[in-house]
């Protein structure tokens, strides 16, 4: 019973917190629930990040206040989320980027996926491939990325995605930007 109090308690308070970000609703729960996953932890507090609008615009990856999110525990930094939309052959996917206080990947998940063909770029096994690469690193469907048969088109987009996301940090880190958070 106190179990189940918890994880009510869990559900309501991500809940709250990105009812007041904005983040899709149809995103949400799963999103919440990764969180939880890699962190195993409850009272997780999503701080919204506002970049300057003058710095966005030089950004490769799209960065707003309802997809780029500081992770906090008490005082403690735990990391950053990121969630993206990319797109596929005819329509677009959503996927999510846990980073840690370094910004180093720690997890990726595709999130929504609306094609009927190239849903193999959710699996753990391909997405473990960002993990531990940061704004430092580059990555190429041709060189450092393993392709998928018969998901092609998804494999480039979201390798896209990720190294447009890691050039996007470094001119952040690069302008201090993400450290006064």
């Amino acid at each position: 019973m106190k179990y189940r109090i918890k994880i009510i308690s869990l559900v309501l308070l991500v809940a709250w917190g990105f009812s007041s970000f904005g983040l899709p609703k149809y995103l949400e729960k799963k999103v919440g629930k990764e969180i939880e996953r890699v962190f195993g932890s409850e009272n997780i507090e999503l701080k919204t990040i506002s970049l300057p609008k003058d710095a966005l615009k030089q950004l490769p990856a799209s960065f707003n206040e309802d997809n780029f999110f500081k992770l906090k525990q008490g005082n403690a930094a735990l990391g950053y989320i990121y969630v993206g939309n990319a797109p596929s052959k005819t329509a677009t996917f959503d996927y999510l980027v846990v980073f840690d206080a370094d910004l180093k990947v720690i997890h990726s998940k595709v999130l929504v996926y609306r094609e009927e063909y190239g849903g193999e770029i959710g699996s753990k096994r391909w997405l473990r491939q960002f993990n531990g690469k940061s704004s430092a690193d580059r990555v190429d469907h041709t060189t450092n990325i393993d392709g998928i048969s018969g998901a092609t088109i998804s494999v480039r987009s979201m390798t896209t995605a990720m190294d447009n996301l890691f050039q996007s940090l470094a001119i952040l880190q690069k302008k201090n930007l993400l450290n006064e958070l």
